[in-house]
């Protein structure tokens, strides 16, 4: 188990660290004079840093590729509020040396409990189609097995072990109230589309040493692969209605809500518009959380922009127990090419965009 955890950079400040990461990304870029430099962003399991190496570079510009882990010395500094880490030496690690729970996120949530939920919520189901269904799917080992354990996205929101479940099962308790409100809503068919809207990320995402895109994921997305799933567990269901299944399709197609978001088709009945907004909801409340959570140890109540939300986001705990008054920054703006030197102050590069 490793020493020193991103989330200590706090508790180091100033001073230099020795441990290991997985190379999020990896980038190549120039001085002033020419020579080059390596600017990294590096990760754990308990979140990301942007890293910086000025000196000696040549030497390990090809020992290493995005994903792979290394041994780092450096100095852990802060920077427009913002911890990096100054790289002095570096190295590749080798297989006996990589413990992978270290390096990706996993949910703080009891994973079985989760599924016990979901599990409850099924049996509730009074539409007997529906319910064989959503069984059918859990009940498959391979696909429950991966279904506890893959992320809800790469980086926008529950980009953690484990949190597909949470993201769903927290929809399936948003969807259950709101059914309360709106009894007019079918529930079994909103919950339905609740636990297979992101099914597909089983196969989309992999996340053996960071979350990133499978092939199939890239050149097909979620909702093909899910609705290649469906049709494969509808193929055990005869008598299926083909009216429910046809729904049930819309949900997954739609679930994105609208045309530039990648929705192959907008929402067009109750349920299916429901569950896009609910979903969304969750996504969005989420990755609020999460990056109050990243920048806790940020003085005031403003964040950094949040490039996905297109905002800065302001903590109210930290506004209505202020220690000193902060305004919220501007967009980062992208490193300018050609422009940095090792005696000057880096700038930090502009959020990559998320999917």
């Amino acid at each position: 188990m490793k020493d020193f955890y991103i989330c200590d950079c706090a508790r180091h400040e100033n001073k230099v660290i020795t441990s290991s990461f997985v190379v999020v990304a990896k980038q190549i870029k120039p001085k002033k004079t020419g020579e080059p430099y390596l600017a990294l962003t590096l990760g754990d399991r308990s979140g990301q840093l942007e890293a910086k190496m000025w000196d000696n570079v040549e030497e390990v510009l090809d020992a290493f590729e995005q994903d792979d882990f290394l041994k780092v010395k450096g100095l852990i500094n802060k920077y427009k509020q913002r911890f990096q880490l100054t790289i002095h030496k570096l190295r590749k690690l080798g297989g006996s040396e990589i413990e992978f729970a270290d390096y990706l996120p996993k949910t703080t949530k009891d994973i079985e409990e989760l599924w016990r939920t979901l599990t409850d919520f099924v049996t509730t189901f009074e539409n007997h189609h529906l319910r064989s269904l959503v069984q059918a799917f859990m009940a498959d080992p391979e696909i429950s097995a991966a279904y506890r354990n893959a992320p809800a996205a790469k980086t926008l929101h529950h980009a953690y072990i484990g949190g597909l479940l949470d993201h769903v099962v927290s929809l399936f308790r948003s969807c259950d109230l709101m059914c309360k409100n709106y009894p007019q809503i079918n529930r079994d068919l909103l919950l339905t589309g609740a636990f297979l809207h992101d099914i597909g990320k089983i196969h989309e995402l992999t996340y053996n040493r960071s979350f990133t895109y499978t092939t199939k994921g890239q050149l097909l997305g979620h909702m093909i692969l899910e609705l290649e799933m469906l049709q494969a567990k509808l193929a055990l269901l005869p008598g299926f209605p083909d009216p429910l299944k046809t729904m049930v399709e819309h949900l997954i197609i739609s679930h994105h809500g609208q045309y530039e978001f990648g929705s192959p088709k907008l929402p067009m009945f109750p349920e299916a518009l429901m569950l896009h907004y609910l979903d969304d909801l969750d996504s969005k409340m989420e990755a609020m959380r999460a990056q109050f959570e990243r920048e806790a140890t940020l003085d005031g109540p403003w964040t950094s922009y949040n490039a996905s939300l297109g905002r800065p986001l302001l903590n109210t705990e930290k506004f209505l127990s202020p220690k000193k008054e902060s305004s919220p920054e501007e967009p980062a703006v992208s490193e300018p090419e050609s422009t940095e030197s090792p005696e000057e102050t880096p700038t930090l590069p502009a959020l990559e965009p998320r999917r």
